[in-house]
């Protein structure tokens, strides 16, 4: 590591990133600046791809795909635009060297497409502050039965976005035990009627999923805006009710005793004061925040005013099963409860096996993040290792 002729303070954040690398057993070299959102700050020091844990044992051609979606959307934009809120990913037209050599890429080739990332990407490791470690969750696409007419066992509504939603998020609007309340009946037009509260619920957290009409037809929904209000979880409102046990607050676990005291599950939900609108997607499956469809095992949702979305990163975490979790994704949606510099949520997929290894998902980990070699703007960086510039 060069540090002949740094000033003291560059000593001081050479020695800082070799502590904050540690967890990930990594070394220290030159790094874009750190972002900041209130208490929290992202780091990134740059690594070899040798370092990355398990990187020549992944076949990353699996991920292309969800590459080349985000790579048609960061293309569209204007070539002078920051990706990312903090300019992290440097600008779109640095991404056209990337992204136009990437469509002669065969993806039957595995070396081809691991030569291709190392060519023309670096790694980064993101920290938060010095602790690169982090929590990784699962999510899933919900599946639900339904119709578009109330009536039998299709009871629990779909709505659509209230045209009176604020705009401003200060402003709240009704809460959930108002709008299951009636709040909204008549006023606001129903998408769909489902047949399980407690998967229409399940549905509000995940964001997005597909629904198997009772002409058989398949539809998909997605997020079209909330009430604004606080999100509760449903496992740390059963608890707190005594109806679970610490440690015992998997999905799976909160699910079944919803779904067994159906007396109580309504109310219960109800505490949860975040309510969620849906919109039709046209796409095949459900649409993160980044704006392309998600692949299953392959897009991460992350916290955007952190990691921008689109780029794609290493993720070295553990499975629910205590595998190792080694593999390239890609950053394509976020959420709500996703927050900090190092938090994941990893998209599984729809079903049920997707749902059990969600469900179950609570991981420590950490992840790189890989931008083009060559940069621009505010993350423009000197060719030769160094140490982060904060």
């Amino acid at each position: 590591m060069k540090i002949a002729g740094l000033p003291a303070s560059g000593r001081l954040i050479s020695l800082a990133a070799v502590f904050l690398l540690a967890a990930c057993s990594t070394t220290s070299v030159k790094a874009p600046p750190e972002t900041s959102a209130g208490p929290d700050r992202l780091v990134l020091t740059a690594v070899d791809f040798g370092q990355l844990p398990g990187w020549r044992n992944d076949i990353q051609a699996q991920a292309l795909p969800a590459f080349k979606r985000s790579c048609d959307r960061i293309t569209q934009m204007p070539a002078g635009q920051s990706v990312g809120a903090g300019g992290q990913g440097g600008l779109a037209g640095d991404w056209l060297g990337p992204c136009g050599a990437l469509r002669s890429v065969n993806p039957n080739d595995p070396t081809a497409v691991r030569d291709y990332f190392e060519t023309w990407f670096q790694p980064f490791l993101a920290a938060n502050g010095q602790r690169s470690s982090g929590l990784f969750t699962g999510y899933f696409e919900a599946e639900l039965r339904g119709s578009r007419h109330r009536g039998g066992r299709y009871q629990t509504p779909l709505y659509a976005r209230p045209a009176d939603l604020p705009t401003d998020s200060a402003q709240s609007y009704f809460s959930r035990a108002e709008i299951e309340g009636g709040a909204l009946r008549g006023k606001v037009r129903e998408l769909l009627w489902v047949d399980d509260p407690v998967d229409a619920h399940i549905l509000h957290i995940q964001g997005s999923g597909r629904v198997i009409l009772d002409d058989g037809s398949i539809v998909q929904v997605g997020y079209n805006g909330s009430n604004g209000r606080k999100f509760l979880g449903l496992g740390r409102i059963l608890l707190d009710h005594g109806k679970i046990f610490p440690g015992d607050t998997t999905m799976q676990t909160v699910r079944a005793w919803l779904k067994s005291h159906p007396k109580e599950a309504g109310p219960l939900m109800a505490e949860n004061p975040r309510y969620v609108f849906f919109r039709f997607l046209d796409a095949d499956g459900p649409v993160g925040a980044a704006g392309v469809p998600l692949t299953a095992g392959r897009s991460l949702a992350v916290d955007p005013h952190f990691v921008p979305l689109g780029v794609p990163l290493w993720l070295d975490s553990v499975e629910p099963d205590g595998q190792p979790l080694r593999r390239l994704m890609v950053a394509q949606d976020s959420g709500a409860a996703i927050k900090g510099p190092v938090r994941g949520d990893v998209y599984w997929g729809p079903g049920e096996a997707a749902f059990d290894k969600a469900g179950r998902m609570k991981s420590q980990g950490c992840y790189y993040l890989l931008l083009p070699r060559e940069r621009s703007g505010p993350v423009a960086l000197a060719k030769e290792p160094d140490q982060p510039v904060l």
